[in-house]
């Protein structure tokens, strides 16, 4: 990274960060991966010092091939996931002119599906913690208003991306996956309806792992079937509720 002091232009140039929602499921509830701010090791000020934020930092105009690839190293450093560049959606810029007390700064906004891991945290950051949806601290910089983009954008997303592959465990019951469409749409779903209608589309196969079923009471298994998945996706399928 270049020191400071070491590039002068005539006018003058805001600094690009690199800020990213990671979305988790816990197969109950919705979470959001947030980090405690520590001081900044090259930085003369302490903004926002023990505050939670999303994480994210400076792109570095030297190496970093673009934000997303920024967006997921600075997650690598300060959680400890590994998540590629290919894997983050970018959500939209956000440049207010007093969003970041250190000097003009635009940040990238991007969001992460991921199934739910340890994290620690690294460099930048004291704590790296999942958060349940409905009991989010106050955050640091304009990381709330962020943070509700990025969700908006998920809500949309979830009717063409296939969400749940990507926050289920590979195996999963039906109630799992309504309760995972319901976190994220902010709605209440017909048990019956929902499943009859996931199994009309073909996306998800039955799976056998050899546990005795007991009547109604034991519920069935399921995988996504992604070849499917994929062919309908090519033909413009997309889920409606």
């Amino acid at each position: 990274m270049a020191k400071k002091g070491q590039y002068v232009y005539e006018y003058p140039h805001p600094a690009v960060t690199a800020d990213c929602v990671v979305f988790g499921y816990d197969g109950k509830e919705l979470k959001v991966l947030l980090i405690k701010r520590g001081k900044e090791k090259e930085a003369s000020t302490t903004a926002y010092v023990g505050e939670w934020a999303l994480p994210g930092g400076f792109l570095d105009a030297d190496s970093d091939a673009n934000v997303a690839f920024a967006a997921s190293r600075e997650l690598k450093e300060e959680t400890g996931l590994t998540i590629p560049a290919g894997d983050l959606h970018e959500v939209a810029s956000f440049s207010e002119i007093n969003r970041d007390p250190r000097e003009r700064v635009i940040t990238i906004a991007h969001y992460a599906l991921v199934k739910l891991s340890e994290v620690k945290a690294a460099t930048d950051a004291e704590r790296a913690e999942w958060f349940s949806w409905d009991a989010i601290p106050a955050l640091a910089f304009d990381h709330d208003k962020i943070l509700r983009v990025a969700f908006s954008r998920l809500k949309q997303d979830i009717h063409f991306q296939p969400v749940g592959f990507e926050l289920l465990p590979e195996i999963f019951t039906m109630p799992q996956l309504q309760n995972l469409y319901e976190s994220i749409l902010e709605v209440k779903f017909d048990r019956r309806n929902f499943a009859n209608k996931m199994k009309h589309f073909g996306i998800l196969e039955e799976v056998d792992d050899g546990t005795p079923r007991r009547g109604t009471r034991t519920p069935i298994k399921y995988r996504f079937h992604k070849e499917n998945y994929d062919r309908l996706k090519r033909k413009g399928f997309q889920l409606e509720f």
